[in-house]
């Protein structure tokens, strides 16, 4: 397994979702994450599609690098409330 780090995650999905903005913390060891990402892309999307968009962000690394994720993805109004 290959080693990565909060900011390559968020990077990933940064240069995925132009306009997102991404917070990710490691919990536990170097491979179990939690991330929130909020995106005006997200408007009108499912959570199970964005989700989605997230996960083909970060590409191979939901197989090789991460062990576990915890999202949660809002538009920027969902955010403010």
């Amino acid at each position: 397994m290959s080693n990565i780090n909060p900011d390559d995650l968020k990077a990933l999905v940064c240069q995925h979702i132009t306009d997102a903005q991404v917070d990710v913390h490691c919990y536990s060891g170097d491979d179990h994450f939690e991330m929130t990402v909020i995106a005006a892309s997200f408007e009108g999307q499912s959570r199970v599609k964005r989700h989605q968009m997230v996960y083909n962000a970060l590409g191979d690394n939901m197989r090789a690098a991460v062990h576990a994720l915890a999202l949660k993805t809002q538009t920027p109004t969902e955010a403010s409330k």
